[in-house]
Formats: structure tokens, C-alpha cells, sequence
């Protein structure tokens, strides 16, 4: 059941602002008071989360303070993780408090985890022993072992470059680092510099909006739609104030899992041209689906791909790549020698092996059978699904009265993980009433169990989940 509360006025302050308002009392209010009192009634059980906050203009009226104080204190809730805001919907409270950092940096606790995509085939245990084996020897292990500069080794850059190609485009230089979030890192610091700004998806991966942050850069969002990111609302954001890069995912978007047509992609490229700007193009999952050609083959000159062997492979042993022209690699490759975000030599060694013997070209062949299967599966149980039938992560649109926080603590409870909207958000409070849905990590078996269960809690009520 969806509720609306109403707070006492508290009027005693350190730190204040004066009302301003229809009804100015003169009386001096704290947001920050007002935000612990909401806060205070969650921690008490007074607040349930998937209640819902009166909208910021209802709580000036009733406490009689500025729509403006009104519109801190609510900042200042979902600054502290207190609430979330969803698009069109209102402020709820959230069903438990944020971990400090970027969702989906840990792997779930939940028997059943739906939150986090590490695709690993029954087959590819005894597929990668043999190249883990042969670093045993001496000779190789010596090699292993030694300095690597980013630039790694040319056999690894001819068999990366090979895997990397996709239609219309061939990485023309390549900078590898330890993984795809170092790729991403180096990217960013390289192209980016300290309080510029970057043009992100509305909707992204989580780790794109944190290393932006520690990089000191400012996340820009920019609105999505069926195809991700929209090219007008793009040129909007680059004529508003300059840009230095763009951060997009244009196949099998994380969290969407949607994937841009040839004629989106021309026309995201036109509008990075139009405004000089640079693209960083996050390639992870675009194995599973290697067409239509890349936003490089669209715009060459202006794009550097990020790729990894994470999803491909494993991400336990893992490389980032970084492909694109060598007057922009060059940039991205100080930023990852000076960040520290090479690549290991064991890593190297191992996945030389297994791009050279075929073991990686095997494994993208599997996983793509594999997330096609569970994509059908995942559709036949739950209609509403969203995602390209290639993906292996599908998007869940929520019918009220189901609110995403207290969606994911009701399947947490029948121990199924999943992610809220809000993780996703580059600006949490803006976020729609749906959650992503990965469908790599459990067998087929538990992957089928767990979407039953899940498709008999959207038919229940929040009130009574089961």
C-alpha cells in the first residue's frame, strides 16, 4: 500500500535558511533538521519503505516553509539513501540503506543472484586448464613475470584486434590494461580532464558514473529511448555547455538491453562531429551480438571502443582493451601507465593462449547460444520483459503498486537478487519503477525457478508479497 506521510516543524538550527513563502513566519528552519526527523520516523518504523513522501510543494504547504527548503530536504534524504525518487511517480522510501559504493561492485549474497552478469559455461573449466597449465613452465612463467607497458605484447595486440573487429571497423591501435574498468578509467582521465564534462547515458552502467566521480568529473546525463541514447537530446546537452567526451553504450545496453539501429548510430556519430566531441564506446557485450558494425565504423576519428575478456571469458582472469585512432590511444595510454592500470603478465600470457587457440572464439560462440536461451526463457515467464533477444540481462517494468526498492527487498526475502532502477541512475532520484534482471550466473534450472517466483510476486501486492 502506497502512503503519504506528514513531519512535524522543527525550527531549531546551526545551520539555517529563513522561510520565504505565501505564509512567511519569520521562523528560522533547518533542511537538515527536517531531513533527520524523516529520517528518524524510517529508522523508527514510522515510514515503511514503498511509502510515499507528499510531493515537496504538499510538505512546504504543511510545515510552512520555502518550496525551495522543501526541495533541500529532500536532496538532502536522498543524498543520505533515506529515499528514491521515481520519474512521474514521487519520493518513496527506500527498502534499505545504499552500500557506499557503486551498486554491483560486489557480487550478491541471495542464493539466487539476477544481479550480476559473470557468464561461465559448464564447458569452459576444462576448455582454459590447459593455457593456466602451460604457466607452469619455467620459460613462460620467466616472461610472466617481467615489466609490461600497456602496450603489451604484438602477438596479444594482433589475436585482441582480430576478436575485437566487428563489421566495417578494425581497431587501428590498441592500449590493453588490467580490465574493462580500467579501460574505462584510462579512458576518462584521458580524454576528459578534471571538472570537464561527460555526456552519459540517463540510465548506465553504475561504474561509469563512479569513475567519473573520482576523476572529478561532472556525469551530464542524457535521455534514452528504445534505442538508448537519444541523438537530439545528445546535441542538446553539447550546446548547452562544452563537452570533452561521451560515454554510451550502443549494443545490448546495460541496464536496457537494447540496441541501437545503423541509423542511430549515424546519427549519434553527426552530432559528435558536429561538436568535436569524442565518444567512449563500451563494446563489453557487443560479442553477443556482432552486428550491426560499431559507432567507431560510424565515426572513426572521434571513438575509442572499451572492451574486455571479462564477459567473454571470465572476470577473474581478465584484460581491458582500449581501441581506437593512435592520437587518441596515445592520450589514454599515459592515463593508464600513470594510474597504474596495466595489465598483468600472468593475464597476458594466459589470454594470449586462449584467443590464439581458439578457446575465446568457442567460448563467444557458447554464451551467445546460451543467452539466447535464457533470454526466450526469461520472456515465455515474464512478458513484459524489454531486451534484445541477445542480451543477458532483460529490463522489468514494475505495475503498480510495486515500487522498485520494495521490489527488490520482497524478492531478496524468497532469496532472489535483482537491481533497482535507482543503481543504474545518474541521478538516483530521477529513476523509472522498473529493475534489470541479469540471467548469466544461475543454471537454467534455478534461472527458471527463480523467474516463476518472481512472476507470482508482480501478481502479489507489496502489502503481501506471498
Amino acid at each position: 500500500m502506497v502512503l503519504e506521510h506528514h513531519f512535524p516543524l522543527t525550527t531549531v538550527s546551526r545551520h539555517n535558511s529563513r522561510i520565504k513563502n505565501d505564509n512567511d513566519l519569520g521562523a528560522i528552519v533547518d533542511f537538515r533538521i527536517l531531513a533527520d526527523r524523516v529520517a528518524a520516523d524510517v529508522a523508527r518504523g514510522r515510514l515503511r519503505p514503498g511509502d510515499r513522501l507528499p510531493t515537496q510543494r504538499r510538505f512546504a504547504r504543511d510545515h510552512r516553509i520555502a518550496v525551495s527548503t522543501a526541495a533541500r530536504v529532500y536532496a538532502e534524504l536522498t543524498r543520505r539513501g533515506v529515499v528514491v525518487g521515481e520519474v512521474g511517480r514521487g519520493t518513496f522510501v527506500r527498502a534499505a540503506a545504499p552500500t557506499p559504493e557503486p551498486a554491483l561492485a560486489e557480487p550478491a549474497h541471495a542464493p539466487v543472484d539476477l544481479e550480476l552478469n559473470f557468464p561461465v559455461l559448464p564447458e569452459q573449466p576444462g576448455l582454459l586448464a590447459p593455457a593456466i597449465e602451460s604457466l607452469s613452465r619455467p620459460d613462460i612463467l620467466a616472461a610472466a613475470l617481467a615489466p609490461l607497458g600497456v602496450r603489451a605484447t604484438a602477438e596479444l595486440r594482433a589475436q585482441a584486434g582480430r576478436v575485437l573487429a566487428r563489421p566495417g571497423w578494425t581497431p587501428p591501435d590498441l592500449i590493453v590494461t588490467g580490465s574493462g574498468r580500467h579501460a574505462i578509467g584510462a579512458a576518462f582521465a584521458g580524454l576528459v580532464p578534471t571538472g570537464g564534462r561527460i555526456a552519459v547515458e540517463a540510465l548506465t552502467y553504475p561504474l561509469v558514473r563512479g569513475i567519473a566521480h573520482r576523476l572529478g568529473l561532472v556525469a551530464v546525463p542524457v535521455a534514452l529511448d528504445d534505442e538508448g541514447m537519444v541523438p537530439g537530446a545528445l546535441d542538446a546537452v553539447c550546446s548547452e555547455a562544452p563537452v570533452h567526451a561521451v560515454s554510451v553504450q550502443p549494443t545490448l545496453h546495460n541496464p536496457l538491453g537494447v540496441t541501437m539501429s545503423e541509423q542511430r548510430r549515424a546519427a549519434v556519430a553527426a552530432v559528435l562531429r558536429a561538436h568535436g566531441v569524442v565518444a567512449v564506446e563500451d563494446a563489453v557485450y557487443s560479442f553477443l551480438r556482432p552486428d550491426p558494425g560499431p559507432l567507431a565504423a560510424h565515426a572513426p576519428e572521434r571513438t575509442v571502443v572499451v572492451d574486455s575478456l571479462s564477459k567473454r571469458v571470465a572476470p577473474g582472469l581478465t584484460l581491458g582493451f582500449v581501441a581506437g585512432p593512435p592520437e587518441l590511444t596515445e592520450r589514454i595510454g599515459v592515463a593508464a601507465r600513470t594510474a597504474g592500470y596495466g595489465p598483468q603478465g600472468l593475464a597476458v600470457a594466459a589470454a594470449t593462449r586462449w584467443l590464439s587457440d581458439g578457446v575465446v572464439d568457442t567460448l563467444v560462440a557458447g554464451k551467445r547460444a546460451d543467452a539466447a536461451a535464457r533470454q526466450t526463457l526469461a520472456r515465455r515467464i515474464l512478458p513484459t520483459l524489454r531486451a534484445d533477444p541477445a542480451a543477458y540481462h532483460a529490463w522489468l517494468p514494475l505495475p503498480d503498486p510495486w515500487r522498485a526498492e520494495t521490489f527488490v527487498a520482497a524478492a531478496a526475502r524468497r532469496g532472489i537478487a535483482v537491481t533497482p532502477a535507482a543503481a543504474f541512475a545518474v541521478i538516483p532520484a530521477h529513476s523509472p519503477n522498473a529493475v534489470r534482471l541479469a540471467l548469466s550466473a544461475p543454471s537454467p534450472a534455478q534461472l527458471e525457478r527463480s523467474l516463476h517466483s518472481l512472476a507470482t510476486l508482480l501478481r502479489a501486492t507489496p502489502d503481501l508479497p506471498d
